[in-house]
């Protein structure tokens, strides 16, 4: 294979010292001789030429082993960031061309550029009822109760496709699916994080009206390890159950109920109705007269990142009423 690269207007930087915390171009190596032809006509006076296609992104951090990336599915009709390790394998070269005003590349192995954008991701709602130790140590909870509530809980599972519902102890976990795509596969880009907010209150009701409790959830989203375009995995006979659900979102769902638990109880916040990622928060598709930096929130520890966290605390109703409803304007092939 030839040397690429070679021209002195071309920097180059080492895994350990890729450029961090600042805009960058991931794009798939089988694009890396014809990008690097174009910029040397460039350089000998001609006219620069598009070429390939490129994923937004911005690495965090860099170890011996892994970049971890901010990478940006979405930036057009809502700013939806997701977390990614590219391993050290995966990684061919970071090439920047800075004289002439171009962001830094990352050049990277075909096979995982594809599954980035082609695997299964999810997001998750982990629903909690208030004051069940209580009702337990009293006697309020009956399995006729119980039995109700499981029976609303399905109505509102069947009357929504596309969502799993999953009930265990005194907690409800939802999940949905979502993809990305690429520009040369029949997949789309089919992230609405809303579903899940809108899901909340009805869920809430069903709480209330059947036991008379209250709920809050932590609400997270990212990459899901199981590359399994199942919601659920079940065995033949039924015995065994699989969430399909390793990865940092549904580890974030545990660290953000911890911190908010903490929190409460030291005093550094009240209560809330809902505890969201911040990546799941800024992910919605707000009214653009909505200060969402302005609302309250509280650091958590990530899983697995080396990264500061933050969850926002808000209502379902105050996230609702400030969500752009507007038709979602047809997206195009990226260049």
């Amino acid at each position: 294979m030839p040397r690429h690269f070679t021209h002195s207007q071309f920097e180059h930087f080492e895994f350990e010292a890729v450029p961090l915390n600042r805009d960058i171009f991931l794009m798939d190596e089988r694009w890396l001789p014809e990008w690097e032809g174009a910029y040397l006509k460039f350089f000998d006076g001609g006219e620069y030429q598009n070429v390939g296609y490129i994923s937004y992104a911005a690495v965090r951090s860099a170890t011996t082993n892994a970049l971890e990336i901010s990478w940006y599915p979405n930036i057009f009709d809502r700013f939806h960031e997701v977390t990614v390790v590219l391993p050290r394998d995966a990684f061919v070269v970071c090439i920047d061309v800075y004289d002439y005003d171009e962001k830094p590349h990352i050049f990277v192995k075909s096979e995982w550029l594809q599954a980035l954008h082609l695997r299964p991701y999810s997001a998750f709602a982990l629903i909690d009822a208030i004051g069940v130790k209580q009702a337990l140590t009293q006697g309020r909870l009956s399995g006729t109760k119980l039995i109700a509530l499981r029976d609303r809980i399905d109505q509102i599972a069947d009357a929504t496709p596309g969502v799993a519902f999953v009930s265990f102890a005194d907690s409800l976990l939802l999940k949905a699916n979502w993809f990305v795509g690429q520009y040369d596969s029949e997949v789309s880009y089919s992230y609405e994080p809303e579903t899940l907010i809108r899901l909340f209150p009805q869920v809430a009701s069903a709480y209330r009206e059947v036991l008379g409790m209250s709920v809050y959830a932590t609400i997270a989203q990212g990459v899901n390890e199981y590359a399994d375009y199942s919601l659920l995995h079940r065995s033949t006979s039924g015995a065994h159950i699989s969430l399909n659900s390793l990865g940092l979102p549904f580890a974030q769902l545990l660290s953000i109920d911890e911190a908010a638990r903490g929190a409460i109880r030291s005093g550094s916040h009240r209560p809330y109705e809902l505890y969201a990622d911040e990546l799941f928060f800024y992910s919605l598709r707000f009214k653009y007269s909505f200060d969402n930096n302005a609302q309250p929130s509280a650091s958590y520890s990530v899983p697995m990142s080396s990264l500061p966290g933050k969850y926002y605390c808000t209502s379902a109703d105050t996230i609702l009423s400030n969500l752009d409803f507007n038709p979602i304007p047809a997206r195009k092939k990226r260049k």
